[in-house]
């Protein structure tokens, strides 16, 4: 199993902060660097010194580190129009030398737009936004150079775009996720090479990943063609008293942790990990590391947790 990083950054994090953590990642083995994309800090934390912008935040990290992949948890179909997106990713994937790998949502925290000036759709114009988004940011990146790309959708239309620039990958990886029981897969199947599910239980995970399975047959598409994921909250600790030291600086309770994410020992946590893998299928799990100073604690995990999970 694959183990990598996501941050949550909106809760408190500079851009100095983001890369001593990415260049801990990268130091310490791990397959990833993702962050969130939002706007506005959840709960009851100060945020400072306030958000950072998450491509932006990846465009630096793509000329200060050197192996480790990066993207989003995911970018919001709300906060850009499809074009520029289309862009911006192809611009980091070319600055990172092909690192990039590209999660889209359709947005779901409403005060975040309110607090920034971004209009915030009704669920069902914000999933058809995000539906045509996939479409014409896939449909830009896999024109051929020289060719043009038109779209004319409900929400967004295109004319003869020249479709530039190109990202160094092709196909960029693209990251779909969600608890939608029809639409959220068959386009997964579609558009997708890793379906992602944030915070599930074992049990909704499976379902999910057995109705993308199904809307991926449906289609075609060899469903063993979409790697499956989970992100789950990390606190480890090498014994209880490092477990708890950890749990109460994130404000959170240790037999919460145990029952909803990754907390125990590093024996205890590559045990629930591998019972996630052997339940649902999954090969890769994203670590949320709430705490971004404790560096100590990605490296624990990585020198740790990571060995009994090879093979």
């Amino acid at each position: 199993m694959e183990l990598r990083i996501f941050t949550e950054p909106q809760q408190g994090a500079s851009y100095d902060d983001l890369l001593r953590v990415a260049r801990t990642a990268e130091d310490a083995g791990y397959g990833a660097f993702f962050r969130s994309d939002h706007y506005l800090k959840m709960g009851s934390v100060d945020g400072l010194p306030g958000p950072t912008d998450a491509w932006i935040t990846l465009a630096g990290l793509a000329r200060e580190t050197e192996t480790i992949r990066l993207g989003t948890l995911v970018t919001a179909a709300t906060f850009r129009h499809p074009g520029p997106l289309a862009i911006s990713v192809a611009q980091v994937d070319r600055m990172s030398g092909g690192r990039v790998e590209f999660g889209l949502g359709s947005g779901w925290f409403e005060e975040e737009h309110t607090a920034y000036g971004l209009r915030f759709p009704p669920l069902g114009e914000r999933f058809e936004r995000y539906e045509e988004q996939l479409e014409i940011i896939t449909g830009l990146w896999g024109t051929p150079v020289g060719e043009t790309y038109s779209f004319d959708g409900k929400h967004y239309t295109l004319v003869d775009s020249p479709a530039l620039p190109k990202p160094v990958q092709s196909p960029v990886p693209v990251v779909v996720g969600g608890t939608g029981a029809k639409r959220t897969p068959a386009l997964a199947a579609k558009h997708a090479t890793e379906f992602n599910l944030p915070f599930p239980t074992a049990e909704l995970a499976a379902k999910q990943f057995e109705r993308v399975d199904a809307a991926c047959r449906a289609i075609g598409r060899d469903p063993a063609t979409m790697t499956r994921s989970v992100a789950l909250v990390a606190c480890v600790g090498r014994d209880d008293a490092e477990v708890a030291r950890r749990a109460s600086a994130i404000g959170r309770d240790v037999s919460e942790l145990k029952e909803n994410g990754l907390a125990g020992t590093p024996a205890e946590v590559a045990e629930r990990l591998a019972r996630w893998r052997s339940e649902t299928g999954i090969s890769r799990a994203y670590l949320q590391f709430l705490d971004l100073s404790d560096l100590d604690h990605l490296e624990l995990v990585a020198a740790e947790v990571a060995p009994r999970l090879r093979g």
